[in-house]
Order: C-alpha cells, then structure tokens, then sequence
C-alpha cells in the first residue's frame, strides 16, 4: 500500500488534464459490440412469442438475477452527478442516498407482489394498461401514459447528453474529463467578431474580450452583461452569443454513436434486450466500481487517512451535517427537512417509477421477487457505498478541482490510478463503462416503456384496435426511431442541469404514480375519479413548487444543490413529499365522495377464484 505522501506526489499535476489512450476507447468499443450481440440473442428469444407480449414484457420469463439487476435505476446520475456531490459536500451525501438501500424492500416487497398478481389476472402489458384494466376505463389508461412519456421524456433527453459525453471523454486526446454541462468553453474569436452586423459602439465593447474563453454560456452572457447597456444586451445578445457558441464535433459523434447503438439493440430484441444488455451492464458497473475502490483506497493509504486529508483540504463540515460548503456563503447542502426528506424520495421514487413497475410485472413469480430483493440490496450497497469512499478518496488525491469542474472526479481518478498498470488505458475504459453502461440501461428502459405508451396504449387503444402483429412491429420500431431522433435534436443545444432534471423525473414520476399505484392495489374503494384527483394532485403540487422555485422564490434559503433549476423547499422539504400527501388526500377523499366502482370488476381482482377453478396463468 502506498503512503499518503507518494499518493500525493502522484497526483499533484491536477490542473493539466490526463489523457485518455486508445485502450479506452477500445473497451468501450467491445462493450458497445457485446450490446449489439446481447439484443440479436434478446431478438431470437422474443420471437418465440406473441409480438406485444415478447417485445414489451419479455414474455413474462424474468428470472431473479435478471428481475433484480436491472430493476435498478442507476443513470448518469449515480456515475456523474453523484460522485461530484460526494466529492464537494463530503460524507453527509452517504445520508442523502442511504434512504436507497431500502428501495428493494419496499419496492418489491410492499408493491412488487400485488402489482405482479394485477398484471396476471387482467393480461396488463403495461403500467397504463394496468390502470385501465382496473376500472376498465380508458380515460385513465391514457392520462397515465400521457404523464408517464411527459416524465420520460426529460430523463430521455438528460441520458443521451450524458451518453454522448462519455463517449467523448473516450476519444483518444480529447482533452475532455467533465461529464458535466460546463466542459465547452465560449469564446467570440476576431473573425466571428468581424463578421457580425453591430453597431460601432457595442463592437469596441464587445472586442475587450474578443479570443477569451468562457467555461459556459452562463458565465460568457455575464461578461457580456456587464460590458453592454441593458439595451444594447437584449438588441444584440441572442446574435453575439450564437457566435461565440461551440461547435463541439466530438460531442456530435459521441451523441450519434450513442444513439446508434441503444436504439439499434432496443430495436433488435425490445423489452428483453433492455433487460439482457441492463443485466450485461450492472455486472459492469459493479465491476467497474469494486476495481476503482480498491485502486483508490490503495492509492491514499485508506480511508481513515483519505477523511483526514480530505478535512485539511477543506473544513470539518466535510465529515459533518449539513455538508461541507464550498462558496462560503452559508449554504447548507443537506439540513434536516432535506435528510429526513430523502429517506421517502428514494423510498417512493422507487416504488413509483413506471420503468420499475414494469420490471416487476414481467418476473416469472412471487419467489423470483423474493429473491430478487435480496440480490438488488446487496447490489445497491455494492454500488452506492463504495461510490462514497471513492469520491473521499478523489477529495484527498486531487484537491483542488473548481467548482465547474467537480463532475471529473471518476475519470481523473480512473486515469490516475491505472496510470502505472499495465494496459492501464484499456483498465480505465473498462471503469468508464460504467457510467456509460448506467446511461444505456436507463434509456433502453425508458425506450420501451415509452413506446408501448405511443403503440399500445394510444395507437393501438384508440386510433386501431384491429391493428396486427406487422403494423404493430412496424409502429413499435417507428417510435423507438423518433424518439431518439428527438433527443438527438434536443441535444443539438444540449441541455443544462442535467442533475436536476433527473432529480425533477424521478421525483415527479413518483409523486404522480406512487400513491394511486398502492391504492389500485389494495383500497377496493377506489375510484376511476379518485385515481385521476390523486394522479393530478401528486403532479400539480410538484408543478407548482417547481414554478416558484425557479421563479426565485425562497432563494435566500440557501440549501440543496447549486442550480437554478430547483424547487422551493416548503418547510425545508423535498417537493416530493408534499406532492405525495396532497395525492394522498386528493385519492381518498373524491373516491370517497365519487360511486363505488363495480363489485363484480373489484371482486374479479381482489377475491379468491373459487375452489376448482383453473386459472388460465398461475398468478404471482
């Protein structure tokens, strides 16, 4: 084990970027391969199945390890904005995501077996047909597909810009580590300048900083800002910006690569290529996360040593609640509301997720489910934890990285300690595969489920109910096509917060979802009526502290993360929380006031089949 004092030596040129090799590249080529392979054997195992069933539900054939490594809703996030939060706050973001470790019980236990027995009894491909089937009504059905493509599509965007960045991290001598939003620099060159039509005035001014770079957009509009009187800035600011504005190749290509391959697979084999390639990935992931633990533990001298270091580095609030501050300007990362918060966000984003639900609806039984419960927790605590020691680690052998440049922590640290291996660079790709691994799951998930909403459950439900298997494949492929050619153009102008939007997906999702799914499970006094109140009421408060939050309002509290695009924290809480008790509240109290739904459809899915009965499917 090396000491502390060597650790350092080795990673004191910080501030010069290491260089990716061509061994990296090269692993993630094979891992792109094997993710072709994995969905024409998922092609071949479908087709000995009806289409719909096959494509959107795997032929209800998961097994245990398949049901619980990729039930899992690791994204970009989990490699790319988590680490930089471990890495600026410190060890209180382990109790930001502790709550998740829970997730398997309840998701799986609590919801898990009911939702697997509904899906049986009413033949439900999908989430929305599941709320169809309930009620037997297709309003419902429909709104439940409309919100779940709405959520979708913001993390569909969000994970092909953090596809596309992990690609171009890969390519040899990039110069690029950031898996962040900031890693292309604005600059208004001489020439761009000479060509743009502007007053004299605002060009004298504009040239003080002609040939600068700019980390970003925001801070380039700054400097703008400042040099421009407040008319000249709106007259002349859209055209001075879209001048200085990048054209990022290697970004293009990532996101082209990117979008090739996930859609090429996801076609090739639908629900049981996302299953079989997520399966493939997790098992990289997990790889990936181990080999770098050891690698950085080693590296420092161990944890004990990495906390001491990381505190000199920083501050005591780095090893204590609420996180340590970076700008110095009294935020705190994580107060109690937040802490407290987090242990049902998690919890519920879990239990609600749509991608989630239909994992659960395709196991083969109630055993596969439990057992799957203890595989995903221990998968979870293999994933997350060790995420933490690393980042406390990186804080300790690389110090000094700026605010805008905290996403680089996995990659420089992934260069760094394979540096002196032998096949180093094709050891730091294999690292890197994770968080492309985890960006792929995510978006094969998200594919699926989004098409079978545009295919089923609107094409199919509404427009063509006699459509056939051909036009059904035909659509099915069709969609998968257009969305990914809508977030590709949606990341023509990549967006920003990438984080956040997650975060906003997630949560939104469950605060819609969640408690109307555990109603139509359990509560019999459910309504078609009620079912909607809570769906609307989940979904509007989120709408409406998301509106105000971004609106400015509450912004001298200074608590969570760094961006403009959060919510207002009432009381202190996650949006969610109350986005889930007003969905509450709404659910009861108008099913409550509504008519009882019908006691034969309600007894069909809630009471035993009589003795001597043979159910067509064996339910869960």
């Amino acid at each position: 084990m090396t000491s502390l004092s060597s650790a350092l030596v080795l990673a004191a040129p910080v501030l010069t970027p290491p260089q990716v090799g061509y061994g990296t590249l090269f692993a993630l080529v094979i891992f792109i391969v094997a993710s072709m392979y994995i969905g024409v054997l998922a092609n071949k195992a479908m087709s000995s199945g009806a289409f719909m069933k096959g494509f959107f539900l795997g032929n209800r054939g998961l097994g245990a390890w398949a049901l619980a490594l990729t039930a899992t809703v690791q994204s970009g996030g989990t490699f790319m904005g988590f680490p930089s939060l471990v890495y600026t706050h410190g060890w209180i973001v382990a109790l930001w995501i502790c709550g998740y470790m829970v997730v398997p019980i309840t998701g799986f236990g609590i919801l898990g077996k009911r939702m697997a027995q509904l899906s049986r009894k009413t033949g439900a491909l999908t989430v929305p047909d599941l709320f169809r089937a309930r009620f037997n009504s297709p309003a419902l059905g429909l709104t439940a597909s409309l919100f779940i493509m709405f959520y979708m599509s913001f993390m569909m965007v969000a994970q092909f810009k953090s596809g596309a960045l992990v690609m171009k991290i890969a390519w040899p001598a990039s110069g690029s580590l950031a898996l962040s939003e900031d890693a292309t620099q604005y600059k208004l060159t001489t020439d761009k300048l000479a060509g743009l039509e502007l007053p004299a005035e605002v060009r004298d001014k504009v040239a003080a900083f002609a040939d600068q770079d700019f980390a970003n957009e925001v801070e380039f509009k700054a400097a703008l800002k400042e040099k421009l009187a407040d008319g000249e800035f709106t007259a002349h600011q859209s055209k001075i910006v879209a001048a200085a504005s990048p054209i990022d190749w290697l970004f293009y290509l990532g996101l082209g690569i990117f979008t090739l391959t996930v859609v090429g697979y996801t076609m090739l084999g639908g629900f049981l290529a996302a299953v079989w390639t997520d399966l493939f990935q997790s098992v990289m992931m997990l790889v990936g996360v181990v080999f770098l633990l050891i690698l950085a533990v080693t590296a420092v001298g161990g944890m004990e040593t990495a906390t001491v270091e990381a505190v000199s580095k920083t501050g005591p609030g780095f090893v204590f609640g609420p996180g340590f501050d970076p700008t110095n300007d009294g935020r705190e990362y994580l107060p109690l509301g937040l802490a407290v918060s987090f242990f049902w966000v998690w919890v519920y984003a879990g239990v609600g997720s749509p991608a989630g639900m239909v994992r659960i609806m395709a196991g083969k039984s109630t055993e596969v489910i439990r057992k799957s419960i203890f595989l995903l927790s221990g998968y979870n605590y293999l994933i997350y934890l060790p995420l933490v020691v690393i980042c406390i680690c990186g804080r300790a052998l690389i110090p000094d990285l700026p605010p805008g440049k905290t996403d680089e922590i996995i990659p420089r640290l992934a260069m760094l300690t394979t540096a002196k291996l032998p096949m180093g660079s094709f050891l730091a790709g294999l690292i890197l595969a994770a968080p492309f691994g985890a960006v792929m799951a995510t978006v094969s998930s998200y594919l699926v489920v989004i098409a079978s909403g545009l295919v089923r459950d609107v094409y199919q439900r509404f427009i063509n109910p006699q459509a056939g298997s051909h036009d059904l494949r035909r659509l099915s492929y069709m969609a998968m096509i257009g969305v990914g050619a809508i977030a590709v153009l949606a990341n023509i102008k990549p967006v920003a917060y990438l984080q956040a939007i997650v975060v906003f997906s997630g949560t939104g999702a469950a605060a819609t979802f969640c408690m109307p799914a555990l109603m139509i499970a359990f509560w019999r006094r459910t309504t078609v009526a009620g079912t909607l109140s809570s769906m609307f009421g989940g979904a509007g408060t989120m709408l409406v502290l998301y509106v105000l939050g971004f609106s400015g309002y509450g912004a001298d509290r200074r608590i969570g993360s760094v961006t403009t695009f959060r919510p207002y924290f009432l009381l202190d809480l996650d949006p969610m929380l109350w986005g889930l008790l007003v969905s509450f509240l709404a659910g009861v109290i108008v099913s409550l006031l509504t008519t009882p739904p019908d006691a034969a459809l309600v007894s069909k899915l809630f009471d035993a089949e009589e003795s001597g009965s043979t159910p067509a499917t064996k339910p869960a």
